[in-house]
């Protein structure tokens, strides 16, 4: 993100906020007018700096009221294996995201699920379809901080 100058920067931070700002409002927020706004979010995205504009959901009121993050310990570190553990991962959708860590777990898992029942469905699902050393599971209690957007820097340097 270092070379993106202070307007695109003003864009990205708009957009992370409220995607569907109108291309005006996010045009007079980052000092230009539309048509160069456009072609600079056109210009963001062809780079893969924006990689999409999603709408976000509340997780209790779609059924997913159990936040679990899952420490998984690798029994070996081999390509098949983390191939197998990816498509894994990638077939279970309530697995939301996963990490490659370093430090004392190997992955880092956050799951959605409606609840303990559901939690065990996946556990069985995942640790079926790969083998894994070691599983550590934290129940998340409460969400008290949650944001998708990076903190952009969006004053002049």
């Amino acid at each position: 993100m270092t070379d993106l100058d202070l307007i695109d920067r003003k864009i990205v931070a708009e957009l992370m906020r409220d995607a569907t700002l109108p291309i005006a409002q996010i045009a007079d927020k980052s000092g230009l007018s539309q048509t160069p706004c456009w072609k600079r979010i056109q210009k963001l995205e062809a780079s893969g700096v924006l990689t999409g504009r999603v709408a976000l959901a509340d997780p209790g009121k779609l059924g997913f009221g159990l936040t679990v993050f899952v420490g998984i310990e690798a029994p070996d570190h081999s390509a098949e294996w983390r191939e197998a553990f990816s498509a894994a991962t990638n077939a279970i959708p309530e697995i939301m995201e996963v990490y490659r860590m370093a430090g004392e777990i190997d992955y880092l898992l956050r799951v959605a699920v409606a609840d303990m029942m559901a939690f065990d469905r996946l556990y069985k699902r995942l640790t079926d379809a790969v083998p894994i050393k070691n599983v550590t599971s934290h129940f998340a209690m409460e969400r008290m901080k949650f944001t998708t957007a990076y903190p952009v820097d969006t004053l002049s340097r």
